[in-house]
């Protein structure tokens, strides 16, 4: 949520880079209307307040003389009547004003590069060799429903389309996914391990951006809960309404969760495969930061997230999102891409964003730096350490042999004990 002075002092400024986002500017104008009938409302407040102080040190100067106070006691029990309905009047005032501030994005960095639209995004570097191959790679869904691993005719059966049901060496290649990303994330990057309910109220959901605007991408369950779309969600809640103590930033979590996305809007897209799917596996990494080096621990967390790849063996590139590219909450995000031989072309596997205090607003996450200062936002970031199911398909394809077989990352052999899945397992 954006600082509601920083609009009243600077609307200008906050139009400016919101355009960029390409954003409808209106709300900003409803903003300034409802701020000033709360700046109003609050001056009529405290001047009614000090009056019914004035009054009430009159009153006991009355009393004290032995004098006649019922008049100036009436007023003052009327001014007290007025404040309350002014009070009233205020939190309804501060509802409506959240409900739009909710609604308005986050500015983006000043560095970011201005544009309307995927194609403006900024490549910032390449890792890794592209695979060649002496014969026509085939796709990751082509490849493990050859091998046994993946079915999705299973999954349509229980769930319907953009599900899958992992076999075998399947399964146990995700599940060593998850155990290889989290091992590195905690011993080697210095993350704290969390497991977190994937269950959460709407105000986990508001506190990291994902409510109101993005309802329609979530799943509702009954009593009010939610499916996370990511463990972010419930990580970066963990700290909700808290004073953290400077000495303990930066706080680094890591946390596997299974995910849950309505997929909203994409109908038609990526319906092969396990690219986009209802449900899938992820490791978050999250962070709680002194606003003064959020963006050095952007970079660093990019670089953990970019570890993974570079352990694997898989070729990927880093590129910076465009203003018009930005997520809702973001201010500054990198998305990492692994490269996908059967499409010849990178592919999203993990966003690397600084929230700034967008979301330490929303959810009241503060820091104080010694006991006489004054509490101040934390800056929130996070990114995926990586999505699974998007390794585990650039793993099938970057890796796959003309006989069909799928040689295993050296990485990960401690884990599964083999050199490569084949029909033959």
């Amino acid at each position: 949520m954006l600082d509601s002075k920083l609009l009243r002092e600077n609307p200008k400024k906050v139009m400016s880079a919101l355009k960029n986002r390409q954003f409808d500017t209106s709300l900003i104008d409803k903003v300034a209307v409802i701020d000033k009938k709360w700046r109003e409302a609050v001056f009529k407040a405290e001047t009614l307040k000090k009056q019914r102080n004035e009054n009430s040190k009159e009153v006991g100067k009355l009393k004290k003389e032995g004098k006649a106070a019922d008049d100036l006691l009436e007023k003052t029990r009327l001014i007290g009547d007025e404040i309350k309905k002014i009070e009233e009047d205020l939190g309804a005032i501060e509802v409506e004003l959240n409900q739009i501030l909710f609604q308005i994005p986050n500015i983006p960095f000043s560095s970011v590069p201005v544009g309307k639209d995927e194609s403006s995004n900024k490549e910032i570097r390449k890792w890794g060799n592209i695979p060649s191959f002496s014969f026509k790679p085939k796709a990751h869904d082509e490849i493990g429903v050859a091998l046994g691993i993946l079915n999705f005719k299973e999954a349509v059966k229980l769930s319907g389309a953009r599900f899958v049901v992992y076999h075998k060496l399947g399964a146990a290649l995700e599940r060593a996914l998850i155990s290889f990303m989290i091992d590195v994330h905690t011993k080697e990057n210095g993350y704290e391990e969390v497991l977190a309910p994937v269950l959460v109220k709407a105000h986990s959901l508001l506190g990291t951006g994902q409510l109101p605007k993005f309802e329609e991408d979530l799943f509702k369950c009954s009593d009010d809960f939610y499916l996370i779309p990511t463990a972010e969600v419930s990580v970066t809640n963990l700290h909700r309404d808290e004073i953290i103590d400077y000495k303990k930033l930066p706080i680094k979590y890591c946390s596997y969760s299974p995910c849950f996305r309505r997929e909203a809007g994409s109908y038609g897209k990526d319906t092969k495969g396990i690219i986009r799917q209802h449900q899938f596996n992820k490791v978050e990494l999250v962070k709680f930061t002194d606003p003064a080096k959020s963006y050095d621990e952007l970079e660093s967390l990019t670089k953990n997230a970019e570890m993974i790849l570079q352990k694997l063996n898989l070729p990927y590139r880093v590129v910076e999102l465009c203003t018009g590219d930005l997520g809702f909450s973001s201010a500054r995000t990198y998305d990492i891409e692994v490269w996908f031989p059967s499409e010849g072309r990178y592919r999203e596997i993990s966003s690397c964003s600084n929230f700034e205090d967008f979301q330490a607003r929303r959810a009241g996450i503060k820091f104080k730096k010694d006991a006489g200062s004054k509490p101040e936002y934390v800056h929130t970031l996070n990114g995926s350490g990586l999505a699974v199911g998007r390794t585990f398909a650039a793993i099938l394809e970057n890796c796959q042999r003309e006989d069909g077989a799928v040689l295993i990352p050296q990485i990960l052999k401690p884990y599964l004990g083999i050199d490569a899945i084949s029909a033959v397992y």
